[in-house]
């Protein structure tokens, strides 16, 4: 299991996940989930990942092979040099589609789960910020003001705070603040989801990281927003009203 947040809000997109993958209670490995890619004053772009690891890594290998061999072919389009964000999406999808379409009948016979999601958030020149999710079959959906966050993986722990605290005109620190405490409530519920964490965060208009970063489990900032939250949460808690007589 595992677990990826993205937001997007008027000054920005953040993008937080965990690398913990788990094959059985004897079988627990690190992976990245969470690939930047940029283009330097152009595009920059975030592809967070869950479900089957065979199946993501096929897309991100399919991904990146097209880079490269966009270098000695520039008619080859990618991610980097497509003309929008919502062909990012279309890219991306059919890729996955591909992988599913190979690999999902032999990976169900073996007893296994072919599912997987890929959220994608980025910006490129001459368009917005923009957030979108990628089923398994290939299709996506793209965030909105209405649904200015995405999750994938176990999400339930992590969502009550973005939906008190998300919205649009929510500031880019704050955004990130709600991300940290979402991913430390899931660390503290879901054994499945583990450190370290990888956090990029990109500035509207930027076409750059303002952070590109991973977060281990001895991180002084981390360590000091999870102990923090839990004394705001039980402060509010001993500061509810008695129900009983």
């Amino acid at each position: 299991m595992t677990y990826c947040v993205a937001v997007r809000v008027d000054q920005g997109l953040v993008m937080l996940s965990d690398t913990r993958t788990n094959a059985g209670m004897d079988n627990i490995a690190r992976f990245r989930k969470s690939f930047t890619y940029l283009v330097e004053g152009e595009r920059a772009i975030t592809l967070l990942c869950s479900g089957n690891l065979s199946i993501t890594q096929g897309v991100k290998a399919t991904l990146s092979k097209a880079i490269k061999d966009a270098k000695l072919d520039p008619e080859i389009e990618t991610i980097l040099n497509c003309s929008t964000m919502y062909r990012v999406a279309q890219i991306v999808g059919d890729a996955m589609r591909a992988m599913q379409t190979r690999y999902r009948e032999s990976i169900e016979m073996g007893g296994s789960g072919a599912s997987a999601s890929i959220m994608i958030a980025g910006q490129r020149r001459g368009g917005k910020p923009r957030l979108y999710l990628v089923y398994s079959a290939g299709n996506f959906i793209e965030a909105t003001e209405d649904t200015p966050f995405f999750q994938i993986g176990e999400h339930k722990y992590g969502k009550p705070i973005l939906d008190r605290i998300i919205a649009r005109e929510t500031s880019l620190e704050d955004a990130t603040k709600a991300v940290l405490v979402s991913m430390d409530s899931t660390l503290r519920s879901n054994l499945s989801v583990g450190m370290p964490l990888d956090l990029a965060v990109i500035p509207t208009d930027a076409y750059d990281f303002r952070v590109r970063t991973r977060i281990e489990a001895d991180n002084e900032e981390f360590a000091m927003i999870s102990q923090s939250w839990s004394a705001a949460l039980r402060k509010g808690f001993e500061d509810l009203p008695n129900v009983l007589d």
